[in-house]
């Protein structure tokens, strides 16, 4: 195994999840795209980055040396850093600056670096000091609740929030339905007409273009 992975959920409204890992052996992962943006501790003996990585509209190749440390705090949808709005970040990231002993600079503020059991704690900090916010129109409108807002407006703040439009955040989180259930072993016609998509084909472009791979490529991982 290349690299160890840790997750745990989370009580906090503001949380999707939680985790943590370690890298064995040089790590060359492809990763899918990801409507949610994040934070992102990173350490390797006395070398350490924190990071805030915005969302991905496609799939992304990376690479993590041997030795590196890591722990990703995955933000709700329409959570974000009014100091750091999401569609600037959108396929991007932004280092944040290293201050004294385990700790960084944010909005303004030196913060301690959170480890895997304090996560909740470091963020209801930054919600108390108002580095971290919700736009609740943003989540009204992703999960389906109506919004007191126009479509215009939804989508405009949806890009403040996420980086993403509604309607892009929609087309990446049903090629993860997709390949959920190819992994799972369902049949790719079934996955086509299953999550409404017009053909295989269709199916086909949309997962090339958000996991990098073939319908088929991923049902055999599933199975690998």
């Amino acid at each position: 195994m290349s690299a160890f992975f840790e997750s745990r959920p989370s009580d906090s409204p503001y949380i999707e999840i939680i985790w943590r890992g370690h890298v064995e052996h040089d790590y060359s992962p492809v990763c899918p795209a990801d409507v949610r943006w994040n934070l992102l501790f990173m350490k390797r003996s006395r070398w350490a980055r924190v990071s805030a990585e915005g969302a991905t509209s496609q799939f992304v190749p990376k690479t993590q040396a041997e030795g590196i440390e890591f722990l990703v705090i995955k933000f709700k949808l329409g959570v974000f850093m009014p100091h750091l709005p999401a569609d600037r970040l959108l396929n991007s990231d932004a280092i944040l600056p290293d201050a004294a002993g385990q700790s960084f600079w944010l909005h303004g503020s030196a913060w301690q670096t959170p480890d895997f059991e304090n996560v909740e704690t470091f963020v209801g900090r930054l919600v108390h000091q108002g580095s971290l916010v919700v736009d609740p129109v943003v989540t009204s409108a992703l999960q389906g609740r109506p919004a007191a807002a126009s479509t215009r407006t939804v989508r405009r703040r949806c890009l403040r929030a996420t980086g993403l439009t509604p309607k892009t955040i929609q087309q990446i989180e049903r090629a993860q339905q997709a390949a959920t259930l190819l992994e799972q072993g369902a049949p790719i016609l079934d996955a086509v007409y299953q999550l409404g998509y017009a053909d295989q084909a269709h199916m086909t472009r949309s997962l090339r273009r958000f996991y990098g791979q073939t319908p088929a490529q991923i049902a055999r991982a599933g199975h690998a």
